[in-house]
């Protein structure tokens, strides 16, 4: 008989976690990027950042490419969004493996935990989903009068308040190319990435700002869209009901249900109107 105070022989090994999650603690810059709260300087800069990056990737990129090609300016801005946010994707997924030892957004990306029952998010989804389509065209011309004020110096090639600039000018046939190439990444995939990271990762690491938490993400999301400064205040009224609900039920599914589900909406309904004929450019 073994004594009280003996052990069976490997237990000791085979109760140690795996190798892969022991070793130092994330430090420095990682370590406050996974921290529970975010101070406020640092969450505006994660929030701006990408989109001035997604600019600049425009601006030396993108758009000398897609002009050469003789595209529409829309895919410039698609190559842009796409060659910043799936990096800042697999930089999640990195984060997650310096916290748990493997690539994962567990631990990184939070409001995943499902606590909303799957009928309650669908209902709430799709009330956020409606309201963001009607009200974002709803308030096109509101887009207008704040451009023609204040930012009317942007040049962009096909800036201006109408949701179709970067698309005209061009043949019907190369339009609906651009729209059907786009589709996959501007219609879910890339609204979805910016749900994990703005919802998930940056929105649940602001406790010290209360009910001011999604108000806080909601405009400076709005902001970080450099390239339509005219939208910052038809977003906050749109995008604020979904962003706020997932905030308050910390489920992330409402605001995905929202967004990339408007986005999908709104790309299959554009591109079914102008290959039937229903719209023309």
């Amino acid at each position: 008989m073994s004594g009280r105070g003996a052990t069976i022989p490997g237990m000791d090994t085979a109760m140690q976690p795996p190798a892969d999650t022991r070793g130092a603690q994330p430090k420095g810059f990682v370590a406050k990027l996974l921290a529970d709260r975010h101070s406020v300087p640092l969450s505006i800069a994660l929030h701006l950042v990408p989109g001035a990056v997604i600019v600049a990737v425009y601006a030396f990129v993108a758009a000398p490419l897609v002009r050469a090609m003789n595209f529409p300016i829309f895919l410039a801005w698609a190559i842009a969004l796409a060659v910043v946010l799936f990096p800042l994707q697999l930089f999640l997924l990195w984060l997650g493996k310096k916290k748990t030892g493997r690539f994962t957004m567990k631990g990184v990306v939070h409001y995943r935990d499902k606590p909303v029952p799957r009928g309650k998010v669908f209902w709430l989804g799709a009330a956020c989903l409606v309201w963001m389509t009607v009200v974002s065209l709803s308030l096109t011309p509101l887009d207008n009068i704040v451009y023609e004020w204040f930012f009317t110096w942007v040049d962009y090639q096909g800036a201006g308040p109408s949701g179709t600039a970067y698309l005209q000018g061009y043949s019907h046939d190369l339009v609906l190319t651009t729209l059907l190439i786009c589709a996959p990444f501007t219609g879910f995939t890339l609204p979805l990435l910016e749900e994990y990271y703005f919802r998930g990762f940056l929105l649940p690491r602001l406790p010290q700002l209360g009910k001011w938490a999604p108000f806080f993400n909601t405009f400076f999301f709005s902001v970080y869209h450099f390239w339509a400064p005219w939208t910052v205040l038809s977003k906050l009224v749109f995008l604020y009901p979904g962003v706020w609900l997932a905030w308050k039920k910390k489920d992330i599914r409402i605001s995905i249900t929202m967004h990339p589900g408007s986005a999908l909406l709104m790309t299959v309904v554009g591109i079914i109107a102008l290959a039937s004929g229903a719209y023309s450019m």
